[in-house]
């Protein structure tokens, strides 16, 4: 895979253990230059590298935490089920932290969309037996070169072993290992082909990147994604779960609902401080010279996207 980075990086690697309740540093937008060599070389070291880390959340379902997006797996006999691959480089990782949890046969992959560090190890999840599954919009990204503008980057196709053969449009229900298995598709969001799963039994909600806990998101504008998207999916996502229900972000650490309430509260109050300012006839440049979100930036600006590069995307999604 080859990937073309013209100004600030998409990628700056690297997630230790001991950092997971931060945002990955290889999703920061203010990483030094680096070439694409460079930088594809970097994802799949920390791929390589990082640990696994695994948290039980129920009798068999598990956090799995490492380089990329946070994953999640379902053991059983009917065959474990995988939530979202990292990269390329992380699966004999991710394969052998499985494995330690148990030796049931492999069953499925599904995909919470389409980004880089939630499906690059898609191609060696499938050659190990999984079959993978996703929204149709994911299996159509992935098929197409991809220009992500924000970052000056473009991502060739994904290879074919790597693309969804399992597709659905707006929700998908499985009853696996003693459990029922609900995949939604959010409104565009994150991206276009964004879904929750939703475990009922276990109560484990996997939020995907509608959810970056703790921190200021990244919206991918380039396919889809918007801050007014945003707001109604993490408002889908808490009519979905309960008090008691353990909710995994995309990148962050484990979460509730009173921790996702929050981070929704906080976007709609960004929308609306830079849509009043857009509505004021001020330029993009003028409201992020403004820092309408300074008062909030000692809680959630410890992520990798500071808070300019987020209020950009705000302006231009509002």
């Amino acid at each position: 895979m080859t990937v073309e980075l013209n100004r600030r990086s998409f990628l700056q690697i690297g997630m230790s253990a001991a950092a997971l309740a931060a945002a990955p540093r290889w999703l920061s937008a203010q990483a030094a230059p680096a070439t694409a060599t460079d930088r594809l070389g970097q994802m799949r070291s920390a791929g390589a590298t990082t640990p696994i880390k695994t948290t039980k959340l129920y009798d068999n379902v598990f956090l799995l935490q490492g380089a990329g997006g946070n994953m999640a797996v379902q053991t059983g006999e009917q065959g474990k089920i995988l939530i979202d691959s990292s990269f390329a480089t992380a699966v004999p990782k991710i394969r052998e932290a499985m494995d330690a949890l148990s030796k049931d046969p492999p069953y499925a992959l599904i995909n919470t969309h389409w980004h880089i560090d939630h499906t690059d190890g898609n191609d060696g999840m499938h050659t190990a037996g999984y079959t993978i599954v996703a929204h149709e919009k994911t299996r159509t990204r992935l098929s197409e070169p991809a220009n992500m503008k924000l970052f000056g980057m473009t991502l060739p196709a994904a290879p074919a072993g790597a693309l969804p053969v399992v597709t659905f449009n707006n929700s998908m229900r499985v009853w696996h290992n003693g459990d029922s298995l609900e995949m939604v598709h959010f409104d565009p969001a994150h991206t276009d082909t964004d879904i929750y799963i939703h475990f009922h039994k276990a109560d484990v909600l996997h939020a995907g990147d509608v959810w970056f806990n703790g921190m200021y998101p990244f919206i991918d504008e380039g396919t889809g994604g918007s801050i007014g998207g945003m707001i109604i999916g993490a408002e889908k996502a808490l009519a979905v779960a309960g008090d008691s229900t353990k909710i995994i972000p995309g990148h962050g650490p484990l979460g509730t609902k009173v921790e996702l309430k929050e981070f929704s509260d906080m976007l709609s109050t960004v929308r609306d401080k830079v849509a009043a300012m857009k509505t004021a006839g001020a330029s993009e440049k003028e409201v992020i010279d403004k820092k309408p979100t300074a008062d909030l930036d000692p809680i959630w600006g410890k992520g990798g996207f500071g808070p300019d590069m987020f209020v950009g995307i705000v302006y231009r999604t509002v």
